[in-house]
């Protein structure tokens, strides 16, 4: 019973196949084997106590017949115990034979022992009576009078017992033969549950085994997602139908997951591809270098060869730029050539018999093996994308070599990646042409090719401090041109723009190698002269006039314009000893000269530079007034939406108030500048617009300009945070508006103020975007919300295809950045309906609003 529990529990617990099988095993033979021997000791003893039964029975009947007949002849006690004694004699010794008679009752009565018990039984029931012990077999049949006995025993009754019948057999001796025999035996046949288990267990364990095994070795080969997808089952023959069918079943199961796992590992192998496509501020230096990038990138993940790519660069040309990871040998690429020639025919691309194909092919790794691939293999292993139009950057067509293309699944997700890879690489190309584009435009004027207004003050700034190291002069000449608006009001902005660009040749056509010229805006020019006297300065100057007196612009119509210029002159140090006080000398002369009556140059007198510095000195003495009396008035111009002309914010102008006149910051900002009173100029200015904005309830963007000078002071930021709390003005309505012009030189700085405020919620904007070399800088290096496109070019984009494409690429450029912009200088319908088709948001100019001192809104514009 101990072994039978112990089996039990280890049927509890975890165990080996091969040990719960032979543990069954051996627990049913074991069980087995207990119940025959069992069930047989017991039909032995049952059979044992029957055949005694049965024995004593007839004993018992013929020693009632004998008694009876004795009693019937007369027989006296002592001749019926005789004859008891001589049938006692003749049957076996363990066999015992009695007559009680009624009057042993009472001795009877008092006694415990079971054959005593038994003959009480048989007196009292008047039937037999079978008693067996472990050792004994007792029967008791009970003698009842009837008629005939009455003679002898006149008082008993008919049926009354008159005696009881003991037989007793003693089974002892037999029941220790049978025990000696049954332990032999038991001992000869307890090894064959043992013997019985080890077989069946090893044939079960063969059979069941052998699936085990090869269902064990094949999930144990499956170590990750990849090994789903080349693990085989082949057909089993296990011997058991079951386990055939679960084998079966186990296969159906890991074609199933195979599927899974083969979709999984696809769409990590297309993440992992997918996750080296991501364009950062590195992949517009130069898109070749890029697109190799990403062929190295995408070996990282999957063996690939060769990327090509396919440009329209004009109606009928294209190019095919080709990128090998490593050398080709000559027929490879010859050979991928030719596919490539052949495709591209083959699709529905706008191809013409004049049409040029040019092919250029491009090594990441020049040191790297010599790749040799026959045309069988690049055919099988090239995966290509061909589009009917050319998306953005001109590309039209992209393709990939590798030998995972000839996978029929992955094959399927290379297409996906293809598509995804056509449009980084055109956007890298786009984006590079468009950076190229704003580091040329951030320099040049593109009207005139000149350098711009920007490129002016850092070059001008940079003559100023060379010559005072060196001690040298140098020359500084502002040119404007005479009657250029009527010229433009009466041909057209067409031959406007023609005239100025034959003016900026004949300039520069007077100058000196290593003199610097520049279009300031509108009509006016500048030229920087390194060391040079008064003199020469003049002579240069003269020689320009001379020239434009001589020019002649010719009109579609045949008609000859002329022009003159008024030209301003200054020599540092003599008349300045800074660059902005040195252009503001030259462009006060340039001013006297227009009104000496135009087309001269003006030589300065010692009176003339008392005059303009008196002039200075007079406006800094009534600026500093007007600040101390805070008569800083804040106007408010509108900006609306482009395509529903909604208004929904407002830049803030400052003005000062100096008697019954107002005065606008750009004749007194560079004054306020150089006085160090720019910051509290800004501080007032602002605390004025926030009370004024909770005045009428004003809930819409409010664009404030800064001073570079401002940024510098370190109670600035605390004070514009005060002032926002004060009048409870919600922090993202307020959008600060940096000027590009002047704060290149204060990056560091610039990131940290912008920083601490937009930390704060507030919004930021960068004004007269495209002016300066730091354009794209800005926008990648600051959080900026919105840029507000130069003027200049927005002014003449209906005119001019290059101020056209400018304005356009600053849009894109921005979009793709995320950031929102508006369009200055809308003087007109048309500029507006220009603005709004090219995805600008937000317009701004004397067409949708001038400035005013009133801050409100329309009642159907929503504040915010």
């Amino acid at each position: 019973m101990r072994i039978i529990l112990r089996m039990i529990s280890l049927f509890r617990t975890t165990c080996t196949l091969r040990r719960f099988v032979f543990t069954a095993t051996f627990a049913v033979s074991a069980i087995t084997f207990l119940i025959v021997i069992g069930s047989v000791s017991m039909i032995f003893l049952s059979q044992t106590e029957d055949a005694s039964a049965r024995r004593s029975y007839a004993m018992a009947r013929r020693i009632h017949e004998s008694i009876s007949q004795a009693m019937e002849e007369g027989r006296t006690r002592q001749e019926m115990a005789g004859m008891l004694g001589m049938y006692q004699r003749s049957f076996p010794e363990h066999f015992s034979i009695e007559l009680h008679v009624g009057r042993e009752l009472e001795r009877l009565a008092n006694s415990s022992a079971q054959k005593d018990q038994g003959i009480r039984r048989a007196f009292s029931e008047g039937s037999a009576i079978h008693d067996q012990t472990i050792s004994q077999i007792q029967h008791h049949y009970p003698f009842k009078a009837e008629a005939k006995c009455l003679s002898c025993h006149p008082a008993a009754r008919v049926g009354e017992v008159l005696g009881v019948l003991s037989i007793s057999e003693d089974i002892s001796g037999a029941r220790d033969a049978f025990l000696r025999k049954f332990f032999l035996v038991f001992t000869l046949l307890s090894p064959l549950p043992f013997l019985m288990s080890f077989l069946v267990a090893r044939f079960a364990n063969k059979r069941i085994g052998t699936a085990v095994e090869v269902l064990d070795s094949k999930v144990r080969s499956v170590n990750n997602v990849s090994d789903l997808t080349t693990l085989q089952l082949e057909d089993q023959n296990l011997g058991f139908r079951e386990l055939d069918d679960i084998f079966a079943e186990f296969g159906n199961l890991v074609s199933r997951i195979k599927d899974v796992a083969v979709g999984k590992e696809m769409l990590e192998f297309e993440i992992r591809v997918l996750e080296r496509f991501i364009i950062t501020s590195e992949a517009i230096r130069d898109w070749k270098e890029r697109v190799g990038f990403l062929l190295s990138e995408v070996n990282k993940v999957m063996p690939a060869y060769t990327i090509f790519c396919i440009f329209q660069i004009e109606e009928e040309n294209f190019d095919i730029e080709v990128f090998w990871s490593t050398p080709p040998a000559t027929a490879t690429e010859n050979t991928m050539e030719d596919i490539i020639r052949h495709r591209v025919s083959q699709e529905k691309l706008p191809l013409f018999a004049s049409s040029a194909i040019k092919v250029v092919h491009n090594i990441v790794d020049p040191h790297g093996p010599v790749l040799e691939l026959d045309r069988h293999n690049i055919e099988l292993q090239t995966k290509s994308l061909l589009l009917d139009m050319p998306q953005i950057g001109g590309v039209v067509g992209i393709g990939v070599q590798s030998q995972v293309a000839v996978d029929p699944i992955r094959s399927l997700v290379i297409n996906g990646i293809l598509t995804t890879l056509l449009n980084v690489v055109g956007s890298i190309k786009a984006i590079y042409k468009y950076t190229k584009d704003l580091e040329y435009y951030a320099t040049r004027d593109p009207l005139t090719n000149l350098f711009n207004q920007r490129v002016f003050w850092e070059l001008l700034g940079y003559e100023t401090g060379r010559a005072a190291r060196h001690g040298y002069c140098f020359g500084l000449l502002v040119i404007d041109m005479d009657n250029f608006k009527y010229v433009n009001d009466t041909y057209g902005h067409i031959v406007g723009d023609k005239f100025l660009g034959q003016v900026a040749n004949t300039i520069h056509n007077c100058l000196r190698l290593g003199d610097i010229l520049a279009r300031y805006g509108g009509d006016e020019f500048v030229v920087v002269l390194p060391e040079a006297d008064e003199e020469q300065i003049y002579m240069v100057g003269n020689r320009i006039k001379e020239a434009l007196e001589e020019m002649v612009v010719t009109t579609a119509d045949e008609t000859k314009i002329r022009g003159t210029a008024s030209i301003g002159m200054a020599v540092y140090p003599t008349h300045a000893q800074t660059s902005k006080d040195l252009f503001l000398f030259a462009d006060n002369m340039t001013y006297k000269a227009k009104g000496m009556g135009k087309n001269c140059i003006i030589v300065p007198t010692n009176d003339d530079v008392v005059e303009v510095f008196q002039k200075s000195s007079e406006m800094s003495r009534v600026l500093l007034q007007a600040l101390e009396e805070k008569r800083v008035i804040p106007y408010f111009q509108p900006i609306v939406t482009t395509d529903d002309q909604r208004i929904v914010c407002h830049e803030v102008l400052c003005r000062v108030e100096v008697g019954d006149e107002v005065i606008p910051a750009a004749e007194f900002i560079e004054i306020a500048e150089k006085l160090s009173i720019v910051s509290r100029l800004d501080a007032i200015l602002m605390e004025k617009v926030f009370e004024k904005a909770r005045e009428v309830g004003y809930d819409g963007y409010l664009f404030i300009n800064l001073s570079p000078k401002s940024l510098i002071v370190k109670e600035f930021v605390p004070t514009i945070i005060r002032l926002a709390r004060t009048y409870r003005i919600k922090h993202e309505k307020v959008v600060f508006e940096i000027t590009e012009r002047e704060t290149v030189k204060n990056m560091t700085l610039l990131e940290s103020f912008v920083v601490d405020l937009k930390l704060e919620g507030f919004k930021f904007a960068i004004d007269d975007f495209g002016s300066g070399f730091s354009s794209f800088q800005y926008i990648r290096r600051l959080p900026i919300d919105f840029v507000k496109i130069e003027g200049m070019f927005v002014r003449n984009m209906l005119n001019d295809s290059k101020d056209m494409a400018f304005v356009k690429t600053l849009a894109v450029l921005a979009k793709e950045f995320g950031i929102q912009t508006i369009a200055e200088y809308i003087e007109s319908e048309e500029l507006l309906s220009a603005a709004c088709s090219l995805g600008i948001d937000f317009a701004q100019g004397y067409h949708t609003g001038r400035p005013t001192s009133e801050l409100v809104l329309p009642k159907n514009t929503p504040n915010s």
